[in-house]
């Protein structure tokens, strides 16, 4: 893949979270920065189509742009994963063609001209480490403990076990929709530690034991565990009937309706082909055709 310099990625912010936690969130810090090196590209061909944005989006947006390259030769896809507020704000400045959002436009940004084409449903999991004996926790605890007003396991049955909030950073259109659907009008701890990533949150909970955070459905493995929430798990049936509370749209922006090559690759990412696949191997659920 190809893709756009990224900016430079800020230090998390972990004040106090525990030692090897911080070892734990420097090091994947480090491995996402160097992922991200040498994507200095220039933009002067007709036939080239700029995507950036969600990092949730990041695996559907990336395999859709490959396998549409393929089948249109000489056209290429550069897809890049700089967060959903990058995405809106490079769209709406006109230096990406497709901004890629996991989150709807605030009010503030609804003036900005956007064409917004929905490509997927999501679920946003909350994930606690494997050895953690905690599998089902209420929204009000959540709450609480993504506040700091809860913390230790202890306390909603758990183990007594100091837990270690792992947050994302502002950008993230992840962060807004667990910060409106969960926090409502409570603020974050502000000791938790904050990541620019998705695959750094799940790495962070996959090696602490005391550890939570949220990723979307689409990022879950084995290395971490999913957390009921209010007696639902995140499923493609609990999300498509409405029962379980975290869920989302993910989007494409355009400025302006989509034209030419921006047109034909949304088309192609709200295809059969690629919703019934891509889509639903990556862990979301299809929004065109109802796959199940």
């Amino acid at each position: 893949m190809t893709s756009l310099r990224p900016r430079p990625f800020a230090t998390p912010r972990i004040p106090h979270a525990p030692m090897f936690l911080r070892v734990l969130i420097c090091v994947a810090t480090l491995l996402l920065v160097s992922s991200a090196g040498g994507c200095d590209r220039d933009r002067t061909l007709a036939n080239e189509l700029v995507v950036t944005g969600s990092t949730t989006i990041l695996p559907i947006a990336e395999i859709a742009a490959d396998m549409y390259s393929e089948v249109h030769p000489g056209q290429r896809v550069l897809v890049s994963g700089l967060g959903s507020s990058a995405g809106i704000e490079t769209v709406a400045s006109g230096s990406s063609d497709v901004g890629t959002s996991s989150r709807d436009l605030k009010p503030a940004e609804e003036a900005l001209g956007l064409q917004d084409i929905p490509i997927a449903y999501d679920a946003i999991a909350v994930i606690v480490n494997p050895d953690n004996p905690v599998g089902e926790l209420t929204t009000d605890q959540i709450r609480a403990i993504f506040a700091g007003e809860i913390d230790n396991w202890s306390e909603v049955g758990g183990l007594d076990m100091e837990i270690g909030l792992v947050n994302r950073d502002e950008a993230s259109g992840t962060r807004e929709a667990f910060q409106r659907i969960v926090m409502d009008d409570t603020p974050f701890d502000r000791t938790a530690a904050v990541l620019p990533g998705t695959g750094q949150v799940r790495s962070v909970v996959a090696n602490s034991r005391g550890a939570v955070g949220y990723i979307s459905l689409g990022f879950v493995n084995d290395e971490v565990q999913v957390v009921a929430i209010d007696g639902v798990f995140p499923t493609i049936e609990s999300v498509l009937i409405g029962e379980y509370p975290l869920q989302r749209l993910l989007h494409f922006f355009t400025l302006g309706e989509p034209t030419d090559l921006a047109e034909a690759y949304i088309d192609f990412v709200l295809s059969e082909e690629i919703q019934s696949t891509i889509v639903k191997d990556a862990g979301f659920i299809p929004i065109v055709g109802k796959v199940q």
